[in-house]
């Protein structure tokens, strides 16, 4: 892997730390879900990740009543989008659909009902490829 990668990769794991709402923080980034509807068609919607590690995974709170649930549940490949004017990072991998209460109750519940809610699930993406544009530089890869 050239220098340059590992910078960029460096650069869009910060990125995305800065743009997921981690506990006790009021840090309200999003990012661009975009999964597979039940017609076939793609489908984008604006979600703020409650965790993350780098570009491996990433978290969200959802409903199961959802439609990005109930279209997960047929089709689990998804992509991710962050955007600005200076950079793009798009990430494809796979969503779960973890309803543990374990997991539920480890903060995730900020924005929504919580986790007591029998309504509330939690979704974590897994990256299998990226692409990250910055600086008018672009660089591929698989995880």
């Amino acid at each position: 892997m050239s220098y340059m990668s590992k910078e960029m990769i460096t650069k869009a794991k910060e990125i995305i730390k800065a743009n997921s709402l981690f506990l006790g923080e009021q840090n309200f980034g999003m990012c661009t879900l975009s999964v597979i509807d039940e017609e076939g068609y793609p489908t984008a919607s604006i979600v703020t990740p409650t965790k993350s590690d780098g570009l491996h995974w990433l978290m969200f709170s959802s409903m199961e009543t959802q439609n990005s649930v109930k279209r997960l549940r047929k089709c689990n490949r998804a992509s991710i989008c962050f955007s600005s004017e200076s950079y793009c990072i798009n990430l494809v991998g796979n969503i779960e659909i973890i309803d543990s209460e374990e997991v539920k109750q480890e903060g995730m519940e900020f924005d929504l009902s919580g986790p007591d809610d029998p309504n509330y699930c939690v979704l974590k993406f897994t990256t299998k490829r990226y692409k990250l544009f910055m600086d008018f530089e672009e660089v591929e890869g698989t995880l």
